[in-house]
């Protein structure tokens, strides 16, 4: 016979038919006691259910468990299946003032009894898939353990809470209908808690099986302890700096800003901002926790407070951490287990927003808890930081977007003057090029140029070699072509364009290769765009992971598996050999599976194989492959969905040239359509927004919803003249219309719609 816990997370209603007329839990705090009994066992027989609804008549007629008469109106009555998800009832600060629910067992506050023991609160925005992750790896940390999860949606696009619910139904969700910030999120989770412990994790993390195990009992021989960090690796197996860190000074922020922290890392004086003296591989009382895991005991929040609303976004760890200590409890580094963060999933580093959320939380800080000679210090330090950042920021982001057409476009100018003057100085000494027509022609050509090499993707976020090669072939050919269109009078000399574009090509990319060098431009990764790729995973998981790649048209890459011993069938290598099989295989990416290898295993092996291959993490069961080759960029999220090929970057620009070549051509045209089309002025209307980019002339039937890419309101629908004329569709219909229609989009397609309905482009 075992103890029965009448709480919402061990027993429901649904488990004894008999009671689901007369009473339902409380979802509170306080769990509300231990009644010996089997819940299997027959209603009569001894200490079954029997003996459970006469010692809850007991404890009622004693006064020490309550049933509240139902007030009215009703509120909405919590189902009794343990998988419905939990409505999330906004609670008051104390439990005593907390109303219960109609028909609810409630246990009075005083009644000693066992408790939750961790409450993880996750706050998400637009990472489902690296969410995903994180949650497989919770489940496996909270094995023994009573651990709930409350994930906090900062109305997200990617459409996060249905994909979540759907897979993970036992977790209490808040989605929020705007980005509230970090702080507010997570004290609105602290409020759904009801945990001894909380936990704020950040979405782009994977536990070790025994995380939790090893920072409850960290507390446990350390009760001074008011917070605890973990080790945290990133995705390519690199120790994070920030995973133990001193409160920000004067001094550190003037040896960050001019670049000593990075020199000397290990430096007391130098690195004492991420304490490089200290070694990753001890545990070490520190100054600040780090905000991707935070572990408090909850009477420890209760007293100090939860996070400052104030910071939007970054600073919230370094000031929870302040009054912590300040309280007189301890701050604790442990390195006895370790988690890989991501990071970049949820912050875009470098970025002018980045710079000024981080430095702004910094001065929050400063005139929080400094004061003085000290404050006016460090706010000048910060001010300078700021200056210096942005300014660096702000010239990397016009080089990426406004600096790079314009070095190009010189760089082509010079490339076709040096070549007009070689070749008429030493080649063709017998002509003379009107200077005029130079003066009007070659920048001409440049303009040219760059627009073509645009739509060939030379402009892409990720600079790729292939990119330019494209755009210097297409470029050119648009050239000549265009030169052959021109009059006789206009024309000067084809060698001077053709050796001019080659010209321009070598220059340009040496120009990029400088950018690359100097971390302007975003490196692309080593490895092809479809690597050769090691799986290590059990016989079951290598299939699945192969459906999935199939899906992405990668399986052909995939060169064999790594089993979990040396020398099992249909294996290349055992878990032991997989940096020797990536190595003699040549693999450029390496695919772990959690499930029959363990979390514990997938880390130490990541930090084993730090930098020498792409790693990937799929759970079991999940429907993603997850991982990031870089702190300070985005990562790789592969699903189970097909891939939308509207969400890449070419066919977006195809569908954009289209827009813009029909529009100027009806425009150009406009008497021609005045009888064919109904409504011609909103017609000349429509075709002056889709020219301005206000409107796109083939969108989606809905709002974009679900994950789909962001696209402008369209003139028509995928399924024609749109809903406002074929009104008896479904909405439901009408999703799948446009899940298909950003799947498969082809600019092809597009025209033949617009063709088609033709005479409905002014409606």
């Amino acid at each position: 016979m075992r103890p029965i816990r009448l709480d919402h997370r061990k027993f429901h209603c649904s488990k004894l038919p008999f009671l689901s007329g007369r009473w339902k839990f409380q979802q509170s705090t306080y769990p509300v006691g231990w009644i010996t009994g089997n819940p299997g066992d027959a209603p009569g027989a001894p200490g079954g259910p029997g003996r459970l609804v006469a010692e809850c008549g007991r404890l009622i007629d004693a006064g020490r468990l309550r049933l509240p008469a139902p007030p009215a109106p009703a509120p909405r009555l919590r189902n009794a299946d343990p998988t419905f998800p939990n409505p999330n009832p906004k609670p008051s600060k104390t439990p005593k003032t907390r109303k219960p629910f109609p028909h609810r067992l409630y246990l009075p506050p005083t009644q000693a009894c066992p408790c939750l023991t961790v409450s993880v609160i996750i706050v998400n925005y637009n990472v489902r898939f690296f969410l995903e992750q994180c949650l497989h790896s919770l489940r496996a940390a909270a094995r023994g353990l009573e651990v709930e999860a409350i994930v906090v949606d900062n109305n997200s696009t990617d459409g996060s809470p249905e994909y979540l619910k759907a897979r993970f139904p036992e977790l209490i969700y808040h989605v929020n209908t705007q980005n509230v910030g970090f702080a507010k999120a997570c004290n609105q989770g602290l409020a759904l808690a009801s945990g001894e412990y909380i936990l704020f994790l950040n979405p782009d993390t994977l536990l070790a099986e025994d995380t939790l195990h090893v920072c409850l009992d960290f507390f446990r021989r350390h009760p001074k302890a008011g917070g605890l960090g973990i080790r945290m690796i990133d995705g390519t197996g690199a120790f994070l700096r920030e995973s133990k860190r001193s409160f920000p000074g004067p001094m550190t922020a003037l040896y960050k800003l001019f670049g000593l922290s990075l020199l000397f890392p290990r430096s007391r004086s130098f690195g004492r901002y991420h304490l490089g003296h200290l070694s990753e591989h001890a545990n070490w009382e520190v100054d600040v926790l780090a905000g991707a895991f935070m572990l408090i005991p909850r009477k420890v929040l209760d007293e100090v407070g939860s996070f400052d609303e104030t910071f939007f976004m970054y600073g919230e760890d370094v000031d929870l951490s302040y009054r912590i200590q300040a309280a007189g409890y301890q701050n604790w580094y442990v390195a006895e287990s370790s988690i890989i963060h991501f990071k970049g999933e949820s912050t875009k580093r470098g970025s002018l927003n980045y710079v000024r959320l981080f430095y702004s939380a910094m001065n929050i800080f400063v005139r929080k808890h400094y004061g003085g000679t000290q404050a006016r210090l460090f706010r000048a330090s910060i001010h300078a930081a700021i200056g210096v950042r942005a300014a660096l920021a702000a010239a990397a982001k016009f080089i990426r977007w406004i600096g790079l057409p314009i070095i190009d476009g010189i760089l082509l100018l010079l490339s076709f003057w040096l070549v007009k003057e070689l070749w008429t100085h030493y080649v063709r000494t017998d002509i003379v090029l009107p200077e005029a027509l130079i003066r009007f022609s070659l920048p001409a050509y440049a303009l040219a140029y760059i627009v073509t090499a645009y739509y060939a993707g030379l402009y892409d976020k990720i600079y790729r070699r292939g990119n330019l090669l494209r755009a210097a072939a297409f470029a050119s050919l648009v050239l000549l072509a265009g030169y052959a269109l021109l009059p006789e009078k206009l024309r000067f000399s084809r060698a001077i364009l053709l050796f001019g574009a080659l010209l321009s090509f070598v220059a340009i990319g040496t120009v990029r290769r400088i950018l690359l060098s100097a971390g302007v431009l975003q490196r692309p990764a080593e490895s092809a765009d479809k690597p050769f790729v090691l799986v290590a995973a059990a016989p079951g998981e290598y299939g699945a992971v192969t459906t999935l790649l199939e899906r992405h048209k990668r399986h052909q890459n995939i060169i064999g598996r790594v089993g979990g011993a040396p020398g099992e069938p249909g294996s290349v290598a055992g878990l032991a050999e997989v940096g020797s099989a990536v190595r003699a295989l040549g693999a450029e990416e390496l695919i772990f599976c959690a499930g029959s290898l363990s979390y514990k295993e997938i880390i130490a092996h990541t930090a084993r194989l730090r930098s020498s291959v792409r790693l990937r993490y799929h759970a079991a069961g999940s429907d993603s492959v997850v991982g990031s080759d870089s702190k300070d960029s985005s990562g790789e999220a592969l699903s189970i969905h097909e891939p939308l090929r509207l969400a890449l970057p070419g066919p977006r620009r195809s569908k954009r040239l289209l827009d813009v070549a029909l529009s100027a051509a009806f425009l150009l045209t406009l008497p021609l359509h005045l009888l064919a089309v109904r409504r011609p002025g909103s017609f000349a209307v429509r075709c002056a927004q889709v020219l301005l980019g206000r409107r796109t002339w083939v969108g989606y039937c809905l709002p974009p919803s679900g994950g789909l890419p962001p696209l402008r309101p369209g003139v028509l629908c995928p399924n024609g003249p749109g809903r406002a004329l074929l009104p008896g569709l479904p909405a439901e219909s009408l999703r799948q219309i446009d899940r298909w229609y950003a799947r498969d989009f082809d600019a092809g397609q597009d025209l033949r719609i617009i063709l088609k309905n033709y005479r409905w482009l002014g409606l």
